[in-house]
């Protein structure tokens, strides 16, 4: 145990996190998303896809100037449903996030396509349909 980390952050996560630089990216997935083949994989079983979020932006800043920093999969083709799971992610991202953020709708294929090209996928063991968010890291600002 580390005083001030969050417990959730595996030492492979943390690890991840750490790794990363400035634009890489990095997935939440459900326990249903297929990745067996796919990127590094950061296995989180039996933790929720929110509590995961909670903890990885805990330590980890979003890129502030991309204004989808953040990103969720389109459900049946259709951008404008909302599925409770994304308030739950967008009131997450806001309250950690630098200015306000939306989640950005990307196609499933588009959403599978960055996560494996991304720095690591975290699978959750959350239950949930589309329980899945993409994101960006930005960076750290010098203190004054």
């Amino acid at each position: 145990m580390l005083k001030g980390i969050d417990p959730v952050l595996s030492p492979d996560l943390l690890r991840a996190l750490r790794s990363m630089g400035h634009g890489h990216e990095i997935a939440i997935v459900d326990a249903n998303y297929p990745c067996d083949n796919d990127a590094h994989i950061i296995r989180l079983d039996g933790v929720l896809g929110t509590r995961i979020l909670e903890a990885i932006l805990s330590v980890m800043p979003l890129e502030s100037a991309d204004p989808h920093a953040a990103c969720r999969m389109i459900v049946d083709e259709n951008p404008e449903t909302e599925l409770p799971i994304f308030g739950e992610f967008l009131e997450i991202v806001s309250k950690h996030a630098s200015r306000s953020l939306a989640l950005a709708p990307i196609t499933p294929a588009e959403f599978k396509a960055r996560a494996k090209k991304g720095f690591a996928i975290v699978l959750s063991g959350d239950g949930r349909l589309y329980g899945n968010i993409l994101l960006k890291k930005g960076v750290v600002a010098p203190a004054n």
